[in-house]
């Protein structure tokens, strides 16, 4: 999938279809010239309905249209013959995508399973025909009800992408090019600042005919809490990943510190982020010697406060086995 296609974040508006309206309409046939009020009711608008669908991987869908009406009801007519209701709009989703409220930005829903259908907004009633209103001291009512309109919404879709490994780093730590190596998934790699603007994803081969899914997240800034950059475009995708594979380049000026920024933008952003599985990893390290990684050892003993780290290369094929191994591991026991 080239980066252009990747759509996480979109503005649609959606219209459910107006009710129909009951019919006025009094019975007549062959002898029969003055009949009892038979006009049916309207049939119900078209709902809209959001449906996941596991085969999707992004909201390009939406990219080009982005307005979505639904059918309205159907008219009532006579021998109480109700009308047709109206078409409904079914608009497939990737998992992991949110819905809020464009105005208020307030979470209505997220759809997070195969199948899962959650209606965005319900078509209008149909109206009565004037059969319901007859009684006993009006036999031949001459009015019907006319259906309630549909409503209209404007919405935000977020997604959130769904994976089990989310590379945390700055940018240029090494991440796309861990991808590429551990995966078939083949990213932009360059070496400058934000080559990644758009999360790729990947499947990891392991042991036994055993996989899981790894996600290049484009570069945290400091400040990116606050929306610095495009923080929060980048921070709500680290949300859904099981595990968090946190990547420092070895020659950084301060390891320990690089990895303490990361983590104080993600408390930031969502405490509950702290939750879940780290690992962390050093990147580049086949610029090091065996005495330069003990010192630094000794270093991160202290700093990273038992969060257990390692040290790989990409390029060098360094550590990369033994880091599939470990990452399965720490899947593995978060799902028992």
């Amino acid at each position: 999938m080239t980066e252009g296609n990747f759509v996480d974040y979109v503005r649609i508006r959606a219209e459910s279809g107006n009710g129909g309206k009951g019919s006025v309409h009094l019975h007549r046939e062959k002898f029969i010239t003055k009949g009892g009020p038979d006009g049916g009711d309207g049939g119900r608008g078209g709902h809209i309905i959001i449906r996941g669908n596991q085969n999707l991987w992004t909201l390009v869908g939406f990219k080009f249209k982005r307005h979505f009406k639904a059918g309205h009801g159907g008219h009532g007519s006579k021998q109480r013959s109700s009308g047709s209701d109206g078409e409904d709009v079914y608009l497939d989703v990737p998992l992991g995508t949110v819905f809020k409220n464009a105005e208020t930005e307030e979470v209505m829903f997220e759809i997070t399973e195969h199948g899962e259908e959650r209606v965005l907004i319900e078509g209008g009633m149909g109206g009565r025909g004037n059969w319901h209103f007859k009684t006993s001291t009006n036999q031949t009512p001459r009015y019907a009800q006319s259906g309630v309109a549909g409503q209209e919404v404007e919405v935000i879709l977020e997604l959130k992408v769904l994976a089990d490994v989310g590379l945390v780093g700055f940018p240029n730590a090494g991440k796309s090019t861990l991808l590429s190596v551990v995966t078939t998934a083949k990213p932009k790699i360059a070496d400058y600042e934000f080559t990644t603007l758009k999360p790729n994803l990947g499947i990891v081969q392991c042991r036994d005919f055993q996989s899981f899914v790894m996600a290049d997240i484009p570069g945290i800034i400091e400040g990116a809490a606050e929306g610095k950059g495009l923080g929060y475009y980048f921070l709500r995708h680290i949300e859904r990943n099981a595990t968090l594979l946190f990547m420092v380049p070895a020659d950084s000026d301060d390891i320990g510190k690089e990895y303490n920024i990361l983590l104080s933008e993600l408390r930031r952003y969502n405490p509950e982020l702290l939750d879940k599985e780290r690992l962390v990893v050093i990147s580049k390290s086949d610029m090091l010697d065996d005495e330069l990684i003990q010192e630094i050892r000794v270093e991160l003993d202290k700093e990273l406060k038992n969060v257990p780290y390692m040290f790989i290369s990409s390029v060098a094929q360094k550590g990369i086995t033994e880091l599939k191994d470990r990452l399965w591991a720490m899947l593995n026991n978060s799902s028992n």
